[in-house]
């Protein structure tokens, strides 16, 4: 039987701590950053993103940090064959491969051992994006209903990225969504996983950290970074929590303090939504930063018990 390549995985909410606790345990045990952030593999945010500093960088190798442009739509199944590369050449190189982010479906789908093919055909997501524009959601939702009436059950007629997904993983791989996770679990992951989560119990001092944060964020250019991506225009990028909240102020609609209030409460809200995900797994580890002296040391301990 093969062996399981050892992975730690940091994971938890915005503003929680991972980037200086995944390079605090990079440093400790010889390990890689692999990063699991949807919004960091983007060059141009790195202020919106709080992407890893160049300071940061230079104390660790990363991986799959401000390496495409902003106008390229990235999936998971190009996200996954990327970080799954990375891990083997962290490990080849007799690293620790770190996965480090918030990205609740990168890290799931990287970790749980999904394989998506190479074959992948961008021509079908596109031949299906344009019939979604001419005929509709309703439409693509009822197609969805014929071949894959589970997901078509799950999904929300709104929910147009996961309905095209779903149809495009039938049209090429000839399988459901439930049977491509199927097959992934029957295959397993090819990763001994030790989950590290960091959060607070205390939400509201979570909250007072994302202020902090943004108000720093501000201060830092934040502001002349979103407009620099609203010129551009690129349509995954600009999406990104922290350029779009000001797009309205951009446009002479509002006030700069009403754009800062709003990016405030969308961030509280997608934290929310990230805790929510993350408590799904029973696997992860949870170091509570505000019940903890040392969320580093508390960290290695985990590794060190769990024989990393």
């Amino acid at each position: 039987m093969t062996e399981k390549q050892p992975v730690i995985a940091v994971v938890g909410p915005t503003a929680s701590g991972k980037t200086a606790l995944s390079i605090g345990l990079a440093k400790a045990l010889s390990g890689e950053i692999i990063s699991a952030d949807s919004m960091q593999i983007y060059k141009g945010l790195e202020i919106a993103s709080a992407a890893p500093t160049d300071a940061e960088m230079a104390e660790v190798p990363h991986h799959l940090v401000r390496f495409i442009e902003p106008t390229h739509r990235f999936s998971v199944a190009e996200y996954v064959n990327k970080a799954s590369a990375a891990i083997a050449e962290t490990a080849d190189a007799g690293h620790l491969p770190i996965v480090v982010g918030g990205t609740g479906l990168y890290v799931d789908s990287l970790l749980s051992g999904i394989r998506f093919k190479d074959e992948d055909d961008p021509s079908v997501r596109r031949r299906l994006e344009a019939e979604a524009d001419l005929y509709g959601m309703e439409h693509m939702l009822e197609r969805l209903r014929l071949v894959d009436p589970k997901s078509a059950a799950r999904l929300h007629i709104n929910d147009r990225k996961r309905i095209i997904r779903a149809l495009e993983i039938y049209e090429i791989h000839g399988m459901t969504v439930d049977e491509q996770n199927e097959l992934s679990r029957i295959n397993g992951s090819p990763y001994r996983v030790l989950w590290i989560g960091i959060n607070y119990k205390d939400r509201e001092t979570l909250y007072k950290r994302i202020e902090k944060r943004i108000d720093l964020m501000i201060e830092n250019g934040l502001t002349d970074e979103a407009r620099a991506a609203y010129e551009v225009s690129g349509k995954t990028a600009v999406q990104a929590i922290g350029h779009k909240e000001f797009f309205l102020f951009f446009e002479g609609k509002e006030t700069l303090e009403q754009a800062v209030s709003r990016l405030k409460t969308e961030t509280r809200h997608y934290a929310k939504r990230q805790i929510t995900w993350f408590k799904r797994n029973g696997d992860i580890n949870w170091i509570y930063a505000d019940e903890t002296d040392d969320v580093l040391s508390a960290a290695l301990s985990l590794a060190r018990e769990n024989g990393y």
